[in-house]
């Protein structure tokens, strides 16, 4: 199935001068949007009271959420565990609670587990305490330190792999490519005011790897008609290469939206993040695979004498798969 002939001559280098601007100019004010107003972080980075609740008899999740928000914990977190009758009810505590002495964010923690209760009492009698304990401040900044690393780390294992398997243009293509989409994605994601918890950050790493999926096959794609054609100019080999892959690249970005749409529709308040940064993501990366990677390529200045198939003559060649 083909949404658009393969054989199709559209030409995207044409207008690499204004995407590469865009994209340019949308990388700063992505990098604005994170520092001037960041991101708004959920209690898996701030610290808060992770409190444990159960029902004699069961309950839905969704009348449980009513109940707290009701209370006023409008952004409380609720999970169901162990069955219909437990729940792990998750509240990002006040600045001064987790800042703190130990001893404060003990009782500050006793008064929320309190609260909580009396919330869910005013809607059903038979709730119960099981479990209350409260996650320091300091722990969140180690999953904030943690979680930035393993971005850094998943974006240079991604430039070493395509360093090694194609050449060192494609290798900072991919690279720019990447933070490209995650800065673009992060920065939308702040706009909407919703916490940044770890399944959003889950969902970051995600995107990473969904939008390096696309490159590394546009990217065969242009070593392939390289190596086969004759004639024909950088240009001309990637406006062959984006337009024989630009089926692809859509029907994969349009089949996957559809499946982590499911999350963000109908995933509740423990998928929607996830399934939101998702979504961005998959529609920055197949933009970004179209209007983006290839251009910086070209204003790299690949050829086809950096794609040559391997010969003995050559160790640097011959190095290359």
């Amino acid at each position: 199935m083909e949404l658009f002939n393969p054989n199709s001559n559209i030409d995207f280098m044409r207008w690499r001068k204004v995407s590469l601007g865009v994209s340019a100019l949308l990388m700063i004010v992505s990098v604005a949007i994170i520092f001037v107003r960041g991101l708004d972080y959920g209690l898996d980075f701030t610290g808060g009271a992770n409190v444990e609740v159960t029902y004699e008899n069961a309950i839905d999740v969704a009348d449980v959420r009513a109940a707290l928000t009701e209370g006023g914990f409008d952004k409380a977190v609720v999970q169901t565990y162990g069955g219909t009758n437990d729940f792990a009810i998750r509240i990002v505590a006040d600045e001064q609670a987790t800042s703190t002495t130990e001893e404060a964010s003990v009782v500050a923690n006793d008064k929320i587990a309190v609260k909580v209760l009396e919330a869910l009492h005013a809607k059903r009698p038979d709730a119960k305490v099981v479990n209350s304990e409260f996650v320091g401040a300091q722990v969140g900044d180690e999953l904030r330190s943690d979680g930035l690393v393993a971005v850094i780390f998943v974006i240079a294992g991604i430039s070493i792999y395509l360093w090694i398997r194609f050449e060192w243009r494609f290798a900072v293509s991919a690279v720019a490519s990447e933070i490209h989409d995650t800065l673009i994605t992060v920065a939308a994601f702040a706009l909407t005011g919703r916490e940044f918890d770890l399944p959003a950050l889950a969902a970051v790493l995600s995107v990473v790897g969904y939008s390096i999926n696309d490159k590394i096959v546009v990217f065969d794609r242009v070593r392939e008609i390289f190596r086969s054609s004759r004639k024909g100019d950088s240009a001309d080999i990637l406006n062959r290469s984006v337009n024989s892959t630009l089926s692809r690249t859509i029907m994969t970005g349009v089949t996957t939206a559809l499946a982590v749409g499911t999350l963000y529709f109908l995933g509740g308040p423990a998928l929607e993040n996830f399934g939101l940064i998702m979504l961005i993501g998959i529609f920055i990366g197949i933009a970004s695979s179209i209007f983006f990677a290839n251009p910086v390529l070209l204003l790299l200045g690949v050829s086809k004498q950096d794609l040559m198939p391997v010969t003995r003559n050559d160790p640097e060649l011959e190095r290359r798969p």
